[in-house]
Parts: structure tokens; C-alpha cells; sequence
């Protein structure tokens, strides 16, 4: 029995959060434009099947593949959408499953934090070497979500509302954490956004 953790469909990758999964990934490179679907499992090694069913009966690419002790994951993208859908189909019908069956998205945390102090960016720019850095008196927002995955569509929702600068998405473990910077009014706009797409998040 595979239990479905995520499941979240990316119509269009956002440049920031494309080039942000590039530097992360072990396979084929996903570029801005790019579809995508995240799915997590339990157990974890039920991925390699699903990984194999979508590989060969159509033709995205495996950007990622992650099994930890209780999770296994797997991203795949293709410029063509209705590839990337189908995949998800086949993995859905193999699983007996349906994107109703996911887990629900919780938001664990969510803040704006505003005028951001220079001692305090610089830490961060230290601990966060894949994103873009974060200046001094920027507004910074955190999200954390569970479980992990869905914290990719929240990133790319942000990127398309406001001009922001992604510092760090996670979305493998027990919980998802996105950072992004930026003037106060886009931080609000992209945190608005990412919120409501983490309480509403795309099947397909």
C-alpha cells in the first residue's frame, strides 16, 4: 500500500525557483517554463515505481530523487505540459489513488520579518549558498510547511505575485521552509501569495 504525502503540479517553473532547483539537482536540470510535478510517498521506496512507470511512458525528465527513512520523493518536469500531467495520471492509477488523497497542506509557520538588521543577513547569506542574498533593511518572510513538498508551489506562487529574491526553498524532510526578501510592499504580496497557494495547492 502506497500512501500519497504530496502531490503538487507547477504549470510554469519561475525563473528564480528553476535556476534555485537546478543547483539541488542529481538528474536532468529543469529550466524556467518548465512543467513540474513533486510527489512524496511512504514507503519510501515505492518511488523507484513510480519513478519507472512515469520514465518510460512518457518523456519527462527526472530532475530529483530523494528516499529518506520514512519519505521518498521524485520531481519530474518537461516543457510540455500535458507530458508532466500524464505521468501523474499513471502514477495516481498505479497507486490506486486519487490528487484528493494527498495529505493537506499545514501551514507550521509563517512571518514577515521587516527592516532586516545587517548582522542578521549576513548570517543568513552565510548559512544559504544556492539562492540569492539577502541585504541589509530588506523584509524577509518565512514559511515552513507539512509536509515539504508543497513549499515548492508556494516558492514559485511568490515568484509570480511580487519582485522578490528567493534565498532558500527546502522541500525534502519532515518540513518544507521557504525564505524570500525583498521591499516591504513585495514581501507582502509574495508572502499573501505563497500562503494561498500553500492552503490551495495545484493537483493539475
Amino acid at each position: 500500500m502506497i500512501k500519497l504525502r504530496t502531490y503538487v503540479y507547477v504549470d510554469s517553473l519561475q525563473p528564480q525557483l528553476a535556476e534555485y532547483m537546478a543547483t539541488v539537482s542529481q538528474g536532468f536540470l529543469p529550466i524556467p517554463g518548465d512543467a513540474c510535478l513533486w510527489v512524496e510517498v511512504s514507503p519510501g521506496m515505492a518511488v523507484h515505481r513510480l519513478t519507472d512507470i512515469a520514465l518510460k511512458a512518457t518523456r519527462v525528465h527526472l530532475a530529483q530523487q530523494v528516499i529518506e527513512r520514512a519519505f521518498g520523493s521524485m520531481v519530474i518536469h518537461h516543457r510540455d505540459q500535458s507530458n508532466v500531467i500524464e505521468a501523474g495520471r499513471l502514477m495516481l492509477t498505479h497507486m490506486g489513488a486519487r490528487v484528493q488523497d494527498r495529505e493537506t497542506c499545514k501551514v507550521a509557520w509563517k512571518e514577515i520579518i521587516r527592516s532586516m538588521s545587517p548582522d542578521h543577513t549576513v548570517l543568513i547569506n552565510r548559512q544559504n549558498r544556492r539562492g540569492s542574498m539577502m541585504l541589509p533593511g530588506q523584509s524577509m518572510f518565512i514559511l515552513e510547511t507539512e509536509p515539504a513538498g508543497y513549499v515548492i508551489y508556494a516558492a514559485n506562487q511568490a515568484e509570480k505575485a511580487a519582485n522578490i529574491s528567493i534565498i532558500d526553498v527546502r522541500a525534502v524532510g519532515a518540513f518544507g521552509r521557504l525564505t524570500i526578501a525583498g521591499s516591504e510592499a513585495d514581501v507582502d504580496a509574495a508572502a499573501a501569495a505563497a500562503v494561498a497557494a500553500a492552503e490551495n495547492p495545484s493537483g493539475t
